[in-house]
Order: C-alpha cells, then structure tokens, then sequence
C-alpha cells in the first residue's frame, strides 16, 4: 500500500524530539491565507479537529490531518514531511528551534492511485 505521507530521515529525527519533550503530537495542514500549506506539529488535544477534517495518514505513529478541502489537490499525491531551517513565526512546535516543517509532493501514477491507502 502506497502512503499518503511520509518523511525524511531529518522530519523522523525532528518528530522524535519532539515527543521526547512535549508528549503526544499530531500534525495539521494548515491553509489558511498567511500559512498557505504549511504543517503545523501540535500537542494532542490542543487544536480541535471537525467534521471537515480528515487524516491522511501517520508518521511515526503520528497523525497528519488536513481540511477535506485540500483533498481536491492532494488526492492524487504522496506528501514527504521535510524540514528546513528558519522559524515561521507559527504555533508549531520546531518553531522555538529555529526549525520549520515542509511538505514536497509528488503526483501519483493511475498504478499507484490504485494501491493508495484510504484517509480517515
């Protein structure tokens, strides 16, 4: 089965640190008219999710969640969690490190499509 997202060596290193210090996260797509598509890494429980929201998958146990929205131009593709350096100035966690999180996306073949995992 293909995954919807994965992540870089570096995103997974990240991840873990951040467990390490603040518990439970999840990540959350963001897409609104400042972040554009920019993943948020959250504490659990500290953004309420809706019935417009879906998950599109996990990295490391972790749940990545975006807007059904969004499902219209990410549908036909798998998302790679990344990271770069610089602070965005957002309620994300690798913020206070002087980190941001990234997302690269690549479009899927029909074979591929057919063989995607589900969201939730």
């Amino acid at each position: 089965m293909i995954e919807r997202v994965i992540a870089t060596e570096v995103a997974e290193s990240l991840i873990r640190g951040l467990r390490q210090r603040h518990g439970e996260v999840m990540f959350y797509l963001s897409h609104g008219c400042c972040d554009g598509s920019t993943p948020m890494c959250l504490k659990r429980g500290e953004m309420l999710l809706s019935e417009g929201d879906v998950q599109l998958g996990e990295v490391l146990g972790v749940p990545f969640h975006a807007s059904r929205m969004q499902l219209s131009y990410l549908g036909d593709a798998q998302l790679t969690l990344d990271v770069r350096s610089g602070c965005l100035g957002t309620m994300s966690l690798e913020d206070a490190d002087g980190l941001h999180f990234v997302l690269r996306s690549r479009k899927l073949s029909a074979a591929e499509l057919a063989d995607l995992s589900p969201v939730r």
